[in-house]
């Protein structure tokens, strides 16, 4: 798992106040760790099956693919028996990362307990009208939808009285806009570090409009991920077990690091479904 800097504020000379209690920021205490899940007892013997097998030809597609090498291995989900989904979905579990995308098209994504392995289900309202399984580092459509409507100059914003580090901030990520190609390194602004006025915020959210996707993710604390309409610029939030602001930055990168499953997840996954499948077997009726 990545490692997330968090920055430290150091206390001044005469700063210290004899018999005062020193405070310390709440840590996240609960970091949540793989578990293989649990073959439903219960489960229809013709169902478990034809799930295993189901899982079985997906892992087929995984273990041919390479991440960044073609597109992302895909099994359409939306004409598998209500009795055989039931008992995938159970197997699949949901993981640390829930993902929604607004706009012309919907998405209601999670991710499983497989890092990397995600469930995407394409929106009409409430109305399901696609739904797979994919594998990758994340979900083509959110790639994609990051990009779409996107511009490569920020939103123009009066600059009220009261900004004071914004106007220096918004010129420096207009900057690395322009220019930036796709192997560049991600540029990242550390919004923590910064004094920040009421209208310096106002100006940044004015400036770097919401995008259409939004990303959770559930790990060591949570981390909240948002696209905005400047292109390959991204709002990036950490926050403790009390959902108290940590981290606050602004990315300029395609997708922020801490949103994708890393190929050793991947690898990973590739395992641990193998082993997955084999207890399934075990499970399964002669």
């Amino acid at each position: 798992m990545k490692t997330i800097p968090v920055p430290l504020r150091m206390v001044g000379a005469g700063a210290h106040v004899e018999e005062e209690e020193l405070q310390y920021l709440d840590m996240p205490r609960d970091m949540r760790t793989f578990s293989m899940p649990d073959v439903p007892q219960n489960a229809d013997g013709e169902a478990l099956a034809a799930a295993r097998d189901l899982l079985a030809a997906f892992l087929t597609q995984l273990n041919r693919w390479s991440p960044g090498v073609g597109a992302n291995p895909r099994m359409d989900m939306s004409s598998v028996p209500a009795a055989t989904l039931r008992v995938v979905n159970e197997m699949l579990g949901d993981g640390e990362v829930s993902i929604r995308v607004s706009g012309a098209r919907r998405f209601d994504i999670q991710e499983s307990v497989f890092t990397g392995l995600w469930r995407v289900a394409e929106l009409d309202g409430e109305r399901v009208i696609a739904d797979w399984l994919e594998a990758g580092p994340l979900p083509q459509v959110v790639l994609e939808a990051a990009q779409q409507g996107t511009d490569n100059a920020l939103v123009p914003v009066p600059l009220p009285a009261g900004a004071m580090n914004s106007p220096a901030l918004l010129h420096e990520i207009a900057a690395r806009i322009s220019p930036r190609r796709g192997k560049d390194k991600p540029h990242v602004l550390n919004l923590t570090l910064f004094p920040l006025t009421p209208e310096d915020h106002q100006v940044l959210d004015a400036a770097l409009p919401v995008g259409p996707v939004a990303i959770m993710s559930r790990g060591f604390g949570n981390c909240r991920i948002t696209s905005t309409l400047a292109r390959r610029v991204w709002r990036v939030q950490y926050f403790n077990s009390m959902n108290t602001l940590i981290l606050n930055t602004i990315e300029v990168v395609d997708v922020p690091e801490v949103a994708l499953a890393a190929p050793e997840d991947l690898a990973d996954t590739r395992g641990r479904l193998a082993e997955l499948i084999d207890w399934m077997s075990e499970s399964c009726p002669a």
